[in-house]
């Protein structure tokens, strides 16, 4: 039998029923269907889910809805890849929880104080969400309580994983020794994220959401064949030409990034990047600016851009091919967010090719080829041997 799509079919509060509509959420994603009410048994859940499906919400209404208010101590620790994507989940559950009155919500990342964690920890923050590297120089200071912690949630565990924390994901599991409950989302099950599963979870509820046509954001994909000196004048003239107004360009280096932000910004673009060798402090005033449109363009690395969700993303450049399949689905998913529709190019030299080919197996995804022609206005190429 087919599942309500109305949140008002599970046995919620009222404070998440009204938190729900004051965010502008009519209906449940498949992912809420199926991951909420096991959630709230308390079940352990394993999700393999694509980016962009709902996620937070899906493993953020159960956890608030248990939640001992007049408790005030860790009870649910969230654990983040990055510390864009453990802000974004803060931000969210805040949202989620506006009518929890005395709720406290702490986010723990490296390149911020630690005693400003610390005060924000001790005054009585019931959620923590952290990257795994920054809660573990928690735990060696003792600056943290974890013996009320009953649920832990990996949010894309897989990424998380695959950036080396697989030893930190388990002393912390370790150490937690009041867990009750584990949920894993991630958008594939790698051999580490099964690993995690077969050691610290009971009986899990397995889930799986495909891309379908409804959630899969529209995204109009378009490679180039170009070479390294045009790809500069390539984006100028499609952000001009195509009149786009907000872009995130992918590049695969930090030095890149710096490089071509002072060369957009002298084609006169409003243009800022984001990479790992900025202070946090810097890079949070960068996207705050990006998301308030004094941005045209965000350059960044994908780690750096990993968790970016802005929904007016209207354009994505790969100005360097991307490394691993995965990170091309990343990538591409940053626009065509929120229900809007997307673009991305992908810029292929000579070298290229062998990768695009890969790529184009990999996510059996329609990418089409086009070109520049004379007045430098892209048109399709019809005779593509790719």
């Amino acid at each position: 039998m087919e599942q309500s799509l109305d949140y008002r079919s599970l046995p919620l509060s009222d404070n998440i029923l009204r938190a729900v509509e004051a965010m502008g959420f009519t209906e449940m994603t498949e992912i809420q269907q199926k991951a909420i009410q096991p959630g709230l048994e308390g079940r352990d859940i394993i999700a393999k889910a694509p980016t962009g499906t709902g996620k937070t919400c899906a493993f953020g209404i159960p956890i608030l809805e248990r939640i001992d208010l007049s408790l005030r101590q860790p009870q649910a620790l969230i654990l983040s890849p990055t510390r864009e994507l453990a802000t974004q989940i803060r931000d969210e559950l805040r949202e989620l929880g506006q009518f929890f009155e005395g709720l406290m919500i702490a986010v723990v990342y490296g390149g911020q104080s630690m005693q400003r964690q610390i005060d924000a920890l001790k005054k009585g923050a019931q959620i923590v969400v952290a990257t795994p590297g920054r809660l573990q120089d928690h735990i060696d200071h003792r600056t943290i309580r974890l013996d009320r912690i009953t649920t832990v949630v990996l949010d894309e565990a897989d990424r998380m994983l695959d950036m080396g924390f697989y030893r930190d994901v388990k002393k912390i599991l370790d150490r937690i020794k009041s867990r009750k409950q584990l949920m894993m989302f991630s958008a594939t099950i790698s051999r580490e994220v099964m690993d995690i599963g077969w050691l610290y979870q009971r009986d899990p509820v397995e889930l799986t959401v495909l891309p379908v046509e409804e959630s899969q954001p529209k995204i109009e994909q378009y490679w180039i064949e170009t070479t390294g000196r045009r790809k500069l004048e390539d984006i100028n003239d499609i952000m001009r030409g195509m009149g786009y107004r907000k872009a995130i360009v992918f590049c695969n280096t930090k030095y890149t990034t710096g490089m071509l932000e002072r060369q957009l910004q002298g084609k006169g673009f409003n243009v800022a990047c984001i990479n790992g060798d900025m202070r946090q402090s810097d890079r949070n005033k960068v996207m705050a600016d990006f998301k308030a449109d004094k941005l045209d363009i965000l350059v960044a690395t994908d780690v750096a851009a990993r968790g970016i969700d802005i929904s007016e993303v209207e354009v994505v450049f790969n100005y360097d091919m991307p490394q691993d399949n995965d990170s091309y689905l990343h990538r591409i998913g940053r626009t065509g967010r929120a229900k809007h529709e997307g673009t991305s190019y992908l810029f292929v030299t000579e070298d290229d090719f062998s990768r695009l080919k890969n790529i184009l197996r990999y996510t059996k995804l329609t990418i089409h080829p086009m070109t520049f022609d004379e007045n430098r206005k892209l048109v399709p190429v019809t005779d593509s041997s790719i």
